[in-house]
Order: structure tokens, then sequence, then C-alpha cells
């Protein structure tokens, strides 16, 4: 009766050693589940961490690819590094799990995520200003009149203005080194990555040892809904800073002529990594001080005052001394990997539910990395206004919808046949949802001299670029420029010079050009234009009814994505939990994470319409898409990578029911393990667990 008493002390209020109870203290209660609470913790924190990051980087990728003027291939690739970073390290840190100071390893890791944080953002500090090339800017102090036509520089400049710019131009070509200052942030991406690695496996698989089995889905839902915080707060710090000007500081936002919907607009992208890397640095710190292992969850032993049962001493509080991690012999580690990796791949289940995470992979990661861009060319928005969109409703909905899906697996106490089959039902519904995406039809830009001639007609999509016509013959026009105006026939025009302009009022992001002979080509006008593309107002009205679609299949994505991440836990024997884990991760990001940004960018490149200019004559990043080209690529490839695994998901089903015979053999193995947990004497507990996992595994309830 008193050692009932003590139990229950020990639960509610932090472990004291009273000497009146002697050998019959009891400590093994409380202390286990408060350091695996801890644990919880900081393994969310740390989620949280790398979400933040990973999410604040793919929200300034199109920042990126204007300040550097790259396709949004080479932004894939960019991307795509921290992938590689992963695949360095991940499967020997997840083959290793369980030999290794699981907590410490993902300190360390947290270190390196913030190290590469800080590489990113050296190009920042070494390039100098960003200029953009803009009319408006050369006479922003001037009140003559400047004819846009005549010559792109100001007649009582030409000279001066002229040698300025030819030199400018040498010296660019000269330091056409600062094109390939986007390498650091590549380097900085593969550092991260590299860092990411220990993180997720370890942690989970730490979890889930010495959680129990219900518990652990559960505790698996809260992290991974924790964390999801993070990709939240990481596209509203994204959304914030794309506003900023990217020289915040050193130049007044007052003087420029551009704003966040203009396609020349670099937002202050360095600014947010320079938080992430000092968030990765301090998620480290609560991982040193956590044990090597730590007791199953619920397991309440009585403590003899010269040890435990298992020989275990105490130290001088009374308190278990954690178990020494043991020593790891590489060759040995090494000697053992290809067999057990043989082990782990000859599971069906685990195979096909490979190939499903790779292909879902190749989805999300392609949606997450260029959906911003999406909304931005299809609902005519500024890109800060997506990514805040993106920040404030989509992910969210992701969180709730994973916290759900793990709460209703604890509270249904699903099986394994059961998970795969709410996994598949809640994808259905997503995919269907997902092809309402076309019914958003907006128009394209009409760019005079890209799509429509000067006339007004509609030219074939991607025919060839005609940016001088007999309205700007007479203008000394560069056609690679890309400044544009809107003509008051609702007409956009590469830039004032194409558009025939001979006159102008006004200085700065407030001039008007008037007497623009091209203007009046397609009808009749005042012809005059300003700076900036002509606004879709059409396409914008639809916005909020696109948002209210994706808000619903953010939340029945994620809603099945703890069970489908569950299946993988029950379908392999527990030593290969680790590595299932970490192999997981590795085919998902070598098949998925890495190709998905390389060959989605490719894909969007196709759909450029006009390419911006480099100094020396190189290409840049793209100034305008086809609108209708666009949504068709990126929305069609996404449908039918999701209708393979769909298809992969009915397999999996299949699978999964053929070998626990609709969940007989399963419902027979979990009391086998209930019961052999009750009788086995305390030393044999373990492996009485262990045989009942694998014989469920295998098909077979024999213990």
């Amino acid at each position: 009766m008193d050692g009932k008493m003590v139990l229950q002390q020990t639960k509610d209020s932090p472990p004291f050693l009273d000497k009146s109870h002697g050998s019959h203290l009891v400590k093994r209660a409380c202390l286990p589940v408060s350091k695996l609470k801890i644990f919880l913790g900081a393994l969310s924190f740390s989620f949280f961490s790398k979400a933040f990051t990973g999410s604040y980087m793919k929200s300034v990728m199109t920042q990126i690819e204007r300040r550097f003027e790259i396709p949004s291939f080479v932004v894939g690739l960019i991307d795509g590094s921290f992938e590689i970073g992963n695949l360095l390290v991940l499967i020997l840190v997840s083959y290793l799990g369980p030999k290794v100071h699981r907590p410490k390893v993902i300190a360390v890791g947290c270190l390196i995520m913030s190290l590469g944080s800080f590489v990113s953002i050296v190009p920042h500090f070494i390039m100098g200003r960003y200029n953009y090339k803009s009319i408006a800017v050369s006479v922003t102090n001037s009140s003559a009149s400047v004819s846009a036509c005549t010559a792109a520089i100001p007649p009582h400049h030409a000279i001066d203005d002229l040698e300025r710019f030819q030199n400018a131009s040498a010296l660019g070509c000269e330091k056409s080194t600062n094109s390939y200052l986007w390498l650091f942030v590549l380097a900085g991406n593969i550092l991260r990555g590299i860092g990411e690695a220990p993180v997720m496996p370890l942690g989970l698989s730490y979890i889930d040892d010495f959680a129990t089995e219900q518990n652990s889905a559960f505790y698996i839902g809260i992290v991974r809904a924790l964390g999801m915080f993070g990709p939240s707060a990481g596209f509203l710090l994204g959304s914030y800073c794309a506003n900023l000007w990217v020289d915040i500081g050193l130049v007044d936002t007052d003087t420029l002529t551009i704003n966040s919907k203009d396609v020349r607009w670099v937002g202050a992208w360095w600014l947010g990594i320079l938080l992430c890397g000092a968030i990765s640095f301090v998620a480290s710190f609560p991982f040193w001080f956590l044990p090597y292992s730590l007791p199953k969850q619920g397991e309440e032993r009585i403590i003899k005052k010269s040890g435990d049962v298992y020989g275990n001493s105490k130290d001088s509080c009374g308190k278990m001394e954690s178990p020494k991690p043991p020593r790891l012999k590489i060759s040995k580690a090494t000697k053992d990997f290809f067999p057990t990796l043989k082990k782990l791949l000859g599971n069906t289940i685990f195979l096909v539910y490979l190939l499903l995470i790779v292909l879902l992979y190749n989805s999300v990661v392609g949606m997450i990395t260029y959906e911003p861009k999406f909304m931005e060319q299809q609902f005519s928005i500024p890109v800060s206004n997506a990514i805040f969109y993106i920040g404030v409703l989509l992910l969210p909905a992701t969180i709730v919808g994973l916290f759900l899906g793990g709460f209703i697996i604890k509270k249904f106490k699903m099986q394994v046949t059961t998970m795969a089959k709410f996994a598949c039902v809640t994808f259905l519904i997503t995919f269907l949802l997902n092809l309402l995406y076309f019914a958003f039809n907006c128009n394209d830009l009409q760019v005079a001299g890209l799509n429509i001639n000067y006339s007004g007609i509609k030219e074939p999509s991607f025919s060839k670029e005609v940016s001088l016509a007999a309205c700007n013959s007479d203008c000394s026009c560069d056609a690679s420029h890309w400044d544009p105006v809107c003509g008051s026939n609702g007409v956009t025009y590469m830039s004032a010079c194409l558009a025939g302009c001979k006159a102008s009022v006004g200085s700065g992001k407030d001039m008007v050009f008037h007497n623009c002979s091209c203007v009046g080509v397609s009808g009749p006008g005042n012809l005059s234009a300003v700076l900036g593309q002509c606004p879709r107002d059409s396409c914008t009205k639809n916005f909020p009814y696109f948002l209210v679609l994706t808000f619903l299949f953010a939340f029945g994505f994620s809603l099945g994505g703890t069970p489908t991440y569950m299946i993988m836990f029950r379908s392999v024997s527990p030593e290969l939990k680790s590595l299932a884990v970490g192999f997981e991760a590795f085919c998902g990001r070598t098949l998925g994470g890495l190709p998905a940004p390389l060959y989605f960018g490719a894909l969007i490149d196709t759909t450029c319409l006009k390419w911006g200019v480099k100094s020396c004559g190189e290409s840049g990043s793209c100034r305008a898409y086809s609108t209708e080209m666009f949504r068709n690529v990126y929305v069609g490839f996404l449908l039918s990578i999701r209708g393979a695994t769909f298809l992969l998901y009915i397999v999996l089903c299949v699978l999964i029911a053929k070998r626990f015979r609709q969940g007989g053999e399963e419902a027979t193995a979990t009391p086998n393990c209930e019961l052999s947990a009750a009788k086995l004497p305390v030393p044999e507990l373990n492996k009485g667990e262990t045989s009942c996992v694998e014989a469920s595994v295998n098909g077979d309830t024999r213990l």
C-alpha cells in the first residue's frame, strides 16, 4: 500500500529521495516519461527550425532568381541542392542510429544547419547594390520631357551618359563572375541538407522506441504538426521580406520606380536567412543534455537500493543512471549494413510504400517550390501576397490535418489495414479537388510583339518574337530591354521606346508618356502610357475561390499524411525502423526532392515568352510567361503524378489486406503481445514484445 502511495506521489510532483520507504522508492514511473517529453519538445522545436528555414528558402526562390538573374531550372538546382546534402549522409546516419548517441547527433546536425544558413547570405555582402534598368531612373531628378523613341538616353545627357553606359557595360562583363555567386546559396543549402539528415530518422525512431505503440503515433503526429508551424512562420517571414527592398538601409525606397508587382523587384531575401541560422543554432542546445536511451514508456519497476532487476546502478540522488551507448565498431557496422538493407527491401509492402512516397515527394516538392510563382502568374498578384496566403491559410490547414490524422489513429486504435484504407480515401478526395484547378482560367498578359502584334491581333502561342514594327521603326530601341509600360489601349509594351513614346511628364514612378505612336495603331485613344504592366482584374477576382479550394486540398492531403507514414512503422520489424525511416527519406529525396525542382523548373521555363538579358548578353530570368501554358504544364504534370500515386495506394491496400487477412492475424497478434507482456518476467519483456511484432510483420502469429 505504501509503495502505491509513493508511486502516485511521483506522478504528481518531482521525484525525491524519501528514506522512509527505503528500498521501495519508485523512480522509473516519473523520470523516463519526463525526459521523453523533454525530448518531444526539443524535437518539435528542431522540426520547427528546419521547416522554418526550408519554407523560407522556398518562399524567396523567386527573389533569388531575380537577384542572380538565373532561369527557373537553376533555381530548381539550388533548391534541390538541399537534398544533395541529405543524400551524402542520410543512409549512414539512419543505419547507425541505434548505435550512436542520437540526441547529440541531432544537436550537431542543428549546428551544421545554422552554418549553412550563414554561408547562403555571403553573396549579398560582396555583390554590391542591385540595379535595375529603367528609363525613369535616369530622369528621377529632372523635370525635362523625355523622348523615349528618339533616344533611350535624354538628348542633353547623350554623350556623357552614353560613355558612362558603355563603361558600365564593360565593367559588368569584367565582373561577370558575380553571376556565379549563387553557388554560395547552393553550398549553404547542401550544408543545411547535411545538418538536417539526422533530425527526422533519429528523432522519430527515438520516440517510437521509448513510447507505447498507441502513444507513438500520437507523439509523432504532434511532432509533425508542431513542426508545421515552421513553414507557416517561414512563409510569413518570406512575405514580409519580399516587400522589403533587397538593399534595405542603403537605398531610399522612395526613389524606386518599381514596386513588388514588377518582375524586376527583388526583396530582402538574405534578411530572413540570417534569422533562420540563429534559430537553428538555438535548437541544438537541449539535445546535449538528453541521455542515450530511455526506459520504455509505461514500464514501472520497483528499484532495489543496490540496483534494479537489470543490474543498473543509481546515483547519489537515487536516480537511475542512463545506460551508456555501446562502443560502435565501424567495420562490423559496415559489414552488417548490406544484409540488413537486403532484409528491409525483402518486405513487399515496404517496397510499394517506397514507390508511393517517391511520387508523393515529387508532387509535394514541385508544388511547394513553384506554387507562389503559379499564383503570381495565374492571378496577377505580387509574389509577397502569394507567400502570405500560403503561410496564413494553406499551412495551418496542413497542421490541423496532420494533428487530426494522428488523433484519429489514437482515438480509434487503427490497425495498419484501417490506416491504409483511410489514407487511400483521403487521397482520392484530394485528387478530385485538384482537378478543379483547371477551372480557373486566366487570359495571358497581352504584350505587343510577344503574344499579340502591334495591331492588337493575337499571335499563335510561342510564335517568334517581333519587337519592332512600323510604328517604332524610327526609334533606336533595344529589343532585349524590359521596362514595361501600359498603354491607354490596355496593351503592355516591353518599353516606352517600343511603344513609340516621344514625350513624357513627371518623373520617377509617376512618369507618364505621351504621343506614343504604337498605342494608336490598335485603336483610338489618347496615345499615352504609364510605367508597369497592365492590370488583369478579371484574374484577381477568381483568387479567393482558388484559396478556398486549395485550403480544402491541403487539409485533405495532410489528413491522410500521418496514417500513411505510420504504415512504414507497422510494416517493418523493430530493429529496422531507423533504417526504414532513413531509406524512405533517402529514396524520396533522391528520386523526388532532388529532381522535382529541376524538371518542374525546366518545364516552367518552356512557357516563358520573354527572357531578361544580362549586361554581357547572357540570358537572365524570365520577364513574362504564357499564363495558359504555365497552368496546363504545371497543373497537368501534378495531376499525372498524383494519378499514379493513387494507383499505388490501391496496390498497398490490397497487399496489406492480403498479409493480415482482413485484420485477423493483426487482431490475434495484438492480444498475444499484451498477454506476453503481462506474464513474462521483467527481464524477458522486451524479447517477447520484439518477437510479437516480428511475427505480425511476417504474417505469423506464433511467438
